[in-house]
């Protein structure tokens, strides 16, 4: 078992709150990813679960254990950070054996140690090189190297990609997503990058100035955001939103007002909204479809991305500006062209004045 839980968890630096009341459970062999803004939090809870920093108050446990004043190389922990902090002048089998020598370790038990990893890691074409004969991705795969060796209860990854290309990021992604199944290990990723976090994550805990957001699998974070702040930080491309008025509520769902388009009724649960309270609408670009009757939401195209299996549309719908829209890729759109958009009502995320979302109901009369 290698389980992590966090209890009441707060940081401050001087007069700073930068971590407020994290209280998280993670389970055996779980892939959980921290994410957020810079300046969210997100690795000095890291570095709390390391023991590299300790928290104000709150408590830590590993495996059960209470290691809240363990020191870090007590808590079955390791660390790959952003860096790849690899010694220059020892090849690839040395940094990964590094950790094993310093354990004093016997020679023919850290050979086979360091195979082991370095075959899982496709290394072990590598291991005569000096790391700087080494690719981004391959120096990276060198440092969760000498982590693997050591048989941590929980691995910990700060930002580790944030160094490489994009198309070097994609190709870590998959190789640690793989590393994981092969590992059955319980591992915890702190990026901000949020298709990071949705491709690879089991579940991920979304922060906001040291606060917890919303822990939830990938889907539904981003098909049941309890906020318009997570709402507008998962999903790509971001979700647009239009500011409005509740014009009433009934068993049904919630009125408003829109484009155009004129009264809508949106379908959702229990409305938390009073008659003329200011409301936000927010809906997904891949949400959006050309209307075939002329009578959608009036959009201004102003550029275009044409991406083969689909079109990015970027421009002003009626008074909003920077609205995109996802349609497909032949689309029959042109840059200066005003067009009209259609939504599903029931596609809507509709956020209170406090921004707490509202939860959607389906209904089938108004999904049909």
């Amino acid at each position: 078992m290698a389980t992590v839980s966090l209890k009441s968890i707060n940081k401050w630096f001087g007069s700073s709150q930068v971590l407020n009341d994290i209280s998280l459970e993670i389970k055996d062999k779980e892939f959980v990813v921290f994410v957020g803004p810079s300046g969210c939090g997100k690795t000095t809870l890291l570095r709390i679960i390391a023991g590299l920093e300790e928290a104000t108050s709150g408590d830590i446990e590993i495996d059960g254990e209470e290691v809240s004043s363990a020191h870090p190389i007590e808590r079955g922990i390791s660390m790959v950070f952003q860096s790849y902090a690899l010694y220059p002048h020892l090849n690839v089998f040395e940094n990964i054996a590094f950790p094993l020598r310093v354990a004093k370790m016997p020679k023919e038990e850290l050979e086979k140690q360091v195979m082991r990893a370095a075959e899982t890691l496709r290394l072990t074409d590598r291991l005569q090189h000096k790391p700087g004969q080494l690719s981004g991705g391959q120096r990276q795969r060198v440092a969760i190297g000498r982590s693997i060796v050591r048989h941590p209860k929980v691995f910990l990854f700060d930002e580790p990609l944030s160094n490489l290309d994009a198309a070097l990021r994609g190709e870590m992604r998959v190789e640690l997503a793989k590393l994981h199944k092969s590992l059955d290990a319980t591992m915890i990723y702190v990026t901000h990058d949020q298709v990071e976090a949705m491709t690879m994550a089991d579940r991920i805990m979304v922060l906001s100035e040291g606060k917890l957001e919303q822990f939830g699998t990938p889907m539904d974070l981003y098909h049941r955001p309890k906020s318009k702040f997570v709402a507008g930080f998962i999903g790509h491309p971001k979700m647009n939103f239009i500011s409005t008025t509740c014009l009433s509520t009934d068993s049904f769902g919630l009125t408003v007002e829109l484009p155009v388009i004129g009264k809508q009724l949106l379908p959702v649960e229990s409305p938390n909204a009073n008659r003329d309270e200011e409301i936000e609408l927010g809906v997904r670009p891949e949400d959006f479809i050309l209307s075939e009757t002329g009578k959608g939401l009036p959009f201004k195209v102003e550029v275009l991305e044409r991406l083969g299996g689909s079109t990015l549309v970027y421009g002003t719908l009626d008074k909003y500006p920077n609205f995109c829209a996802m349609l497909q890729g032949d689309a029959d759109v042109h840059e200066g062209e005003l067009v009209n958009l259609d939504v599903n009502p029931a596609n809507f995320h509709v956020f209170d004045s406090k921004g707490i979302a509202m939860m959607r109901r389906e209904v089938p009369e108004i999904l049909e």
